[in-house]
């Protein structure tokens, strides 16, 4: 097949609907990562919460948001893919709005019936429900609005504009906080915006994608039964409990680095500017890295990738500084890409016949274990290494530390449990 005739296949082979709902997935991920690039900071040095009290909202925040896509693809495929959507961008709309609205006059009664511990609590927890829906429904339209020789290639398109998205997302934040002098709650007010037009798009362009030979949508008590289905096949949970050590490791990027950065490095540091580095690095480098390790069997890779990401943070132990944040952040990146793609693939092979797709709904898990997680223990580590120590440089090697037990672990469950076909890393056999 000749270039012109390649890309002939790829303008007829996605429906409008396709572009539409990619087109938002932009720029809701530019909302979402330019409110998570400041969240850490407005927090801390804004409404003055604890180190430990930030890390605890923060990891409950990413926890929601990570856990309820498990529910929210049910949901989704029963109401409609733009019902769903046009909610999912409303609701993000007035939860950022709010969360950019703390210092108003109007909020004054709202902060003193609840206190802002348990206000912003509430008010962290309505964005948090939109990104569960959004992901099945923009995933769920490029299968649907796309013809099967580009489905790939529309899951590569879908894959770069969400990086698209991190890397502006932070962009956006510095910009309006440092640039144009807005405030870091102004941050939050143009994601508010974002989205909201993202809500306007969907309403005015946005025609639900439909294929024929459809299966009959699951009820949401059958998704919440399928739940204890998946969650009783001990070897698959135990790999999710395992590889939550990576994103443990993964998301202290916008826990406790921007803290760090600020608190004990340079506290006029651009956190939220450096931020859009891991993104931009994993558009950089994701087709030299998956070219690379094209040959690394699927749990290889994602074992390599998690040893990569940990080590990543002993540069900034070493070199507590902008640059070895940005070193860190790099080589964090590379870890990402290293095991991204192969970690959907591992999944797919753990789950038992024609169950690939149920279970494929739980490969969010260990993402939002691992914000739980990471989240108050970022916070701990701050307070006790910073404010208590007084070596606040040596939280690295814990965070490290709690990687590299997970690749411990991720070696040991090789050894145990390997499914079928798998050369694993060599250990044995």
């Amino acid at each position: 097949m000749s270039f012109r005739q390649r890309l002939e296949e790829i303008r007829t082979g996605f429906k409008p609907a396709f572009w539409v709902a990619n087109t938002t997935e932009l720029f809701e991920r530019l909302s979402y990562y330019g409110a998570s690039a400041v969240l850490a900071i407005y927090l801390s040095e804004q409404l003055h919460f604890s180190k430990e009290l930030t890390g605890w909202m923060i990891g409950i925040f990413g926890f929601v948001v990570w856990f309820l896509p498990v529910l929210g693809g049910t949901l989704a495929d029963r109401f409609g893919f733009r019902r769903a959507l046009m909610f999912a961008y409303l609701v993000m709309t007035v939860g950022y709005f709010l969360l950019g609205s703390l210092s108003a006059p109007w909020m004054v009664a709202a902060r003193q019936a609840l206190t802002d511990k348990w206000l912003v609590f509430a008010i962290l927890m309505i964005p948090a429900l939109g990104p569960a829906v959004v992901k099945p429904c923009v995933a769920g339209t490029t299968a649907r609005a796309s013809t099967e020789n580009v489905r790939s290639i529309g899951y590569s398109i879908y894959y770069t504009l969400v990086n698209v998205g991190g890397t502006l997302g932070p962009v956006m934040a510095w910009l309006v906080r440092k640039k144009l002098g807005w405030g870091i709650e102004n941050v939050f007010r143009v994601s508010a915006l974002s989205v909201f037009l993202m809500f306007c798009v969907t309403l005015l362009f946005f025609r639900e994608p439909t294929q024929s030979g459809e299966q009959k949508v699951a009820s949401v008590a059958a998704a919440i039964k399928n739940m204890f289905v998946v969650l009783g096949n001990f070897r698959f949970v135990l790999f999710l409990l395992i590889f939550s050590s990576f994103y443990v490791v993964f998301w202290q990027e916008f826990i406790s680095a921007p803290l760090f950065l600020r608190g004990y490095v340079d506290p006029n540091a651009n956190a939220d500017l450096l931020l859009s580095i891991d993104a931009l690095t994993v558009i950089c480098f994701q087709i030299l890295v998956s070219y690379l390790t094209r040959k690394i069997p699927a749990f290889s890779a994602m074992t390599l990738g998690l040893l990569i990401s940990s080590l990543s943070w002993l540069i900034l132990a070493l070199y507590p500084t902008t640059v070895g944040l940005i070193g860190s952040l790099v080589v964090l990146a590379l870890g990402e890409i290293t095991q991204s793609a192969r970690y959907y693939e591992y999944v797919s092979r753990l789950a038992p016949p024609g169950q690939q797709g149920l279970y494929m709904g739980y490969a969010f898990l260990p993402i939002a274990i691992g914000y739980f997680i990471a989240g108050p223990l970022g916070g701990y580590l701050l307070h006790y290494f910073g404010d208590i120590l007084r070596r606040p440089q040596q939280m690295w090697w814990v965070v490290t530390a709690v990687g590299i037990v997970g690749t411990v672990l991720m070696l040991a469950y090789d050894r145990v449990f390997r499914p079928g076909g798998e050369k694993g890393l060599g250990i044995r056999g």
